[in-house]
Formats: structure tokens, sequence, C-alpha cells
């Protein structure tokens, strides 16, 4: 157990120093690649019907995670017969690779950079690299938006969720954290092609971020008085917003970071060409600017690391007492 703590807060720094190069082999690539496999397999192994296709989910959901933890389980078992340090690199490696901080915050950046620099064309492929609407209709206060919510968001799905699974069962956990959140952004929607096979993903994904999502709001709270923002917004607006979006996790921190920036985000967005009526989140005290990126991503930043302070400690604790 404390090797595995140790892995994770060596795993944070390397996440924080080089974040995640450009060509470098990533597993959850890999991941991707055996769920694009295993979709088209199921399809043609499955009936073309909702049942069938739900059925079909089920199946490539349970293949996916058992095969995302157990790759890992057996590389650190084969790492630790030969030495524990041995283990210990190679998982710190792994943590670095499922936690997501600093790509969060590079990426973000190329948006505000654009945006910064007057040119909406390169900020628009910039957000649409990480968000999974429509972005051709988007103006610069749209793009920026767009930017605030992706990184209000996965500070949960990209940080503080994995680090909760990370330290609960180390590197194998992890992995399946990360297979669970990708699977729900690859076949977690409601239009065609995905609406059946995409249903068992998308719940279970639902399922396995109630928790962190609700802790992240709580410590991006904590994170927003640590840096002087008025805490009592957001926690109004997180009480008020926090299910005002068709999954009941997305809008915990969308809420919260709404409320400390004094933003109003959400609303109508297009996905797949289909128009979707969405609630807003957060009240227009201002209007929404490019600096609001820099801004959700210093809240990213605060929050990632009071996760691992709590994380860390709460881990710490269950070895002292084992």
């Amino acid at each position: 157990m404390y090797w595995s703590l140790l892995a994770l807060v060596i795993g944070f720094g390397m996440d924080l120093l080089l974040g995640d190069p450009q060509g470098w082999p990533h597993p959850v690539a890999a991941i991707g690649k055996l769920i694009s496999v295993l979709e088209r397999s199921l399809r043609r192994a499955f009936p073309v019907s909702p049942k069938g296709e739900r059925l079909a989910g089920g199946v490539l959901w349970l293949i996916t995670v058992s095969v995302s933890a157990a790759v890992p389980i057996l590389i650190l078992w084969g790492c630790h017969a030969v030495s524990p340090w041995l283990r210990l690199a190679v998982e710190s490696v792994m943590c670095w690779q499922i936690l997501a901080v600093r790509s969060l915050r590079t990426e973000s950046m190329k948006v505000h950079a654009a945006l910064a620099g007057g040119d909406v064309e390169r900020a628009r492929r910039a957000v649409s690299m990480i968000v999974g609407r429509d972005t051709a209709r988007l103006d610069a206060a749209g793009i920026a938006r767009a930017a605030v919510e992706t990184v209000a968001e996965n500070t949960s799905d990209g940080v503080v969720a994995p680090m909760v699974f990370l330290a609960l069962g180390g590197a194998p956990l992890g992995f399946f954290y990360k297979a669970v959140n990708t699977m729900d952004s690859m076949l977690g929607y409601v239009e065609p092609p995905y609406r059946h096979i995409g249903l068992v993903p998308a719940r279970m994904d639902d399922v396995m971020n109630y928790l962190p999502a609700r802790l992240s709001a709580l410590l991006m709270l904590a994170a927003g008085g640590l840096r002087g923002m008025d805490v009592r917004r957001g926690w109004r607006i997180f009480r008020r917003d926090r299910y005002n979006h068709a999954s009941p996790n997305s809008a915990q921190t969308e809420s919260v970071c709404a409320g400390l920036l004094g933003l109003r985000l959400a609303g109508d967005a297009w996905y797949h060409g289909a128009l979707h009526k969405k609630p807003y989140i957060g009240d227009p005290v201002r209007e929404v600017e490019p600096e609001d990126v820099p801004r959700a991503c210093r809240l990213l930043y605060g929050t990632a690391f009071l996760s691992l302070l709590l994380c860390g400690g709460v881990r710490l604790a269950a070895c002292l007492c084992l």
C-alpha cells in the first residue's frame, strides 16, 4: 500500500512536469482501440435491435474494464517479482498516464492564446479538440465558455476521480476508471448509432463518478476560497444548478466554477448536427471573456493539489491502520 501511495505522488509530479507529450504511446489510446474493435465485433454478434445493442454494450463494458484492470495487475506483479523498486517506477509511470492536470491546462490554454490573439478560427479548432459539441457555430464568447466548461467538468473526470480510484486500488483501479470514462466519451451519446449500445457505458460512468464528482465540487469550492473568490456565491449556484445537466455528475463542478467566476455556463448546444436544449448553469454576473480560461485552470490546479492531499492523507491513514 505504501508503494502505491508513493507511486501516486510521483505520478502526480510527473504529470505536472511532463503533461502528455505528443507522439508518446499512451495506454488510454490502446483502451480506445479495444473499444472500437469490440464495438464492431459485438454489433455483428448481437441482433440489430435495441435490446441486442444494449446487451452488446453490456458485454463490451465487462470485457473492456476487465482487460484494462487485468493488464496492469499482471505487469505490476511481474515487476514486483523482479524488484519492488521496478514496480514503483512502472506504477509511477502508470499514475502519470492516468492523470491529466497539465494536459488539460495545456489544451485549454491553446484556446485562450488564440482568443487573446483575435484568431477566432484557430480558437475554434483548438476548442474542438477538447469538447464533444459541434464548434462551427461558436463565436468568441461561446468558445471561451466551452473551454471553461470542459476545464470545470474534467477537473473531476480527468483529475479528482482518477486520483480517488488510484488512492483506493493503485494503478489497476485507476485504469479501470479510465476505461469506464473512455467508453462513456466514445459511446455515451443519445443519437444513433450509439443510443442503445452506449446505454450501459453511460450509466456505469454515472455510477462511478457519482461520489468523485461531488467531492470535486467541494474541493473546487475550497480552492476558490483559498484564491479569495466568492465562495458564498459558488455554494449558492452549486446548490441551485448542480443538476442542470443530462448527466447527474457533469454540472457538479460546472456549477461551482460558474458561481466562483460569476458566469453563466451551459445552455443549448449542437452535437453531431442536432441541437440539444440545455438549461443554463450560473448567473450572468458578467460576460465571459478569454481570461476566464486561465482562471478556470487556476481552479483546476488548486483542486488537484487539494485532492492529492486528501486522497494521499486517507491512503496514508489506511496504511498506518493496517
